[in-house]
């Protein structure tokens, strides 16, 4: 069952599922809304690969790393997620409400679109 985390709880969250491990952020949004909006790699890595390309990249993706993924509200992304975890990635989280929601909470600096 996919993991569902706010953006305040992410770093929490990657440190209790696979302390030590390198956490990812998957950005799974269109490259035009990588232009209006980003969010900083803080303690994580951050991969941009949007979601209709991902199955042809799945490859890029370590299944044994932690992984939450990202998109502007949180659909794609829980959609994304539980790709992943059908192709055997363990440890994935959605990130709820997506970047929108990292904008309100945790970064007001990011634009909201």
């Amino acid at each position: 069952m996919t993991d569902h985390v706010r953006p305040a709880e992410l770093a929490a969250w990657f440190a209790q599922v696979a302390p030590g491990a390198r956490p990812l952020v998957l950005d799974v949004r269109e490259p035009w809304e990588l232009q209006q909006a980003a969010v900083a790699a803080q303690g994580f890595e951050l991969l941009a690969i949007p979601m209709g390309s991902l199955p042809a990249r799945l490859n890029e993706l370590d299944p044994e790393r932690p992984t939450a993924c990202l998109c502007h509200h949180g659909v794609r992304s829980l959609r994304v997620a539980a790709y992943l975890e059908q192709h055997g990635h363990e440890h994935v989280a959605n990130i709820t409400g997506g970047i929108d929601a990292w904008a309100q909470d945790h970064d007001p600096g990011i634009p909201r679109y």
